[in-house]
């Protein structure tokens, strides 16, 4: 993936077990927990770049979708979203071991997730 690329997409619910039921049994979803992540389970859709994760509303997933865009720096994209009229939702976050990850606002109000992977 590289800088500007859609990478994941979190999906909150409020009964994780329906939620999962339903996006296996409508779209045929691939579905499964995460090692260390209680109460949030990782999908893919079956196209190799697009999945994301199912978690349970305001505690392992924000209270609304969101679409994560990879960044090539956090720190100088969080930089930029401020010039442009953004706002900081969640400042830059350690995911241990994956990379590191904000939510921003656009300037219209709506929620984007950042990601940044490690370096190689």
């Amino acid at each position: 993936m590289a800088h500007g690329d859609i990478v994941h997409i979190d999906l909150p619910s409020d009964d994780l077990d329906r939620a999962k039921a339903f996006y296996e049994g409508v779209f045929g979803w691939q579905i499964g927990s995460v090692e260390g992540f209680p109460d949030f389970e990782m999908f893919q859709t079956g196209q190799e770049t697009v999945g994301g994760g199912i978690g349970l509303r305001g505690k392992t997933a924000p209270d609304k979708p969101r679409v994560y865009v990879e960044v090539d720096s956090i720190d100088d994209a969080l930089a930029r979203v401020s010039q442009h009229g953004g706002g900081i939702v969640v400042p830059k976050t350690d995911v241990p071991g994956m990379g590191w990850y904000a939510a921003v606002t656009d300037s219209e109000g709506s929620e984007i997730g950042l990601w940044q992977n490690p370096p190689d």
